[in-house]
């Protein structure tokens, strides 16, 4: 073999890859680099897609559409974010509600112009999971978890010994292999901060899908729709499925809320920009650069 081949064979084996696509309705980007990277790159991103295809409850064919429309499904990583979902409505005071799903549509319908009004009432209802079987009453939404997790599965798949990398989903992404910007809300190039973290990151807020002072975050406690700050961004530890969530939960909570709630939460810190001010918790400074 020349040394040109070897230089390649050793590129191909020990390369630099950065795959882009579109998933969850939004970029999702794979950065990888080391051993075989271009493979696992791949692997990961095929991933996504088939786990979109599962939780992707706009989707007829997918689990969590059956599971609306028939009341039951058994499947493995429906069960999951059910189980974490009702976690979270425990610890969130019910500020989390997976049973939410009729609402959830209404939004999103509304959202993209297909209907000029939001009319589907806040529900309650039975949720049961056993196994990989789930059983529910009620219209289950599952977007506040189904983002974070696809994130974490995709990593997980990307994972492997000499390699190391990150996957980024719209505003939520795993570990960063380096520094990551905070984008603002108002549209400035500038970003509003810039993280240096080995926790998982995920944003959350109203300006990047609102109609109206509308956008897809609620309070089903108040029955309040809409953010009500322009965003928040967590750092978590555990994962990035809880960063999706409580990204989630902080945005639909009065600032005052937010910020006691979220310094209460172990392993997790958060920057709110609210009515153009920045606040966050006493540990969010030792995650910026």
């Amino acid at each position: 073999m020349s040394l040109a081949d070897t230089l390649t064979a050793a590129r191909t084996r020990l390369g630099d890859v950065r795959l882009e696509f579109r998933c969850c309705n939004t970029d999702f980007v794979i950065r990888m680099t080391g051993y075989h990277s271009d493979v696992a790159a791949e692997l990961a991103r095929e991933t996504a897609l088939s786990l979109e295809a599962e939780l992707d409850a706009f989707d007829p064919e997918s689990a969590v559409a059956r599971l609306n429309r028939t009341g039951r499904v058994e499947n493995e990583h429906v069960a999951r974010l059910v189980r974490r979902g009702l976690e979270y409505g425990k610890h969130t005071d019910g500020v989390f509600d997976i049973r939410q799903g009729a609402v959830e549509h209404d939004l999103k319908a509304y959202l993209r112009g297909d209907q000029e009004s939001i009319s589907a009432p806040f529900k309650t209802g039975s949720v049961r999971v056993d196994g990989n079987r789930v059983l529910t009453e009620t219209e289950l939404d599952l977007n506040g978890l189904a983002k974070g997790y696809i994130v974490d599965r995709v990593a997980a798949a990307a994972a492997g010994p000499g390699r190391r990398g990150f996957v980024s989903g719209g505003g939520d992404m795993s570990p960063p292999t380096g520094p990551v910007a905070v984008e603002s809300p108002y549209g400035d190039s500038r970003p509003l901060k810039v993280l240096e973290t080995d926790w998982n990151v995920a944003t959350s807020g109203g300006y990047r899908r609102e109609r109206d002072g509308v956008d897809h975050v609620y309070d089903p406690t108040t029955e309040r729709l809409g953010a009500r700050h322009e965003s928040v961004t967590v750092v978590a530890q555990h994962d990035c499925l809880e960063a999706d969530a409580l990204a989630t939960t902080l945005a639909a909570l009065p600032l005052s809320d937010a910020l006691e709630r979220a310094a209460a939460w172990p392993g997790l810190e958060a920057f709110v920009v609210h009515d153009g001010v920045f606040r966050m918790t006493e540990g969010f400074d030792e995650h910026v650069a």
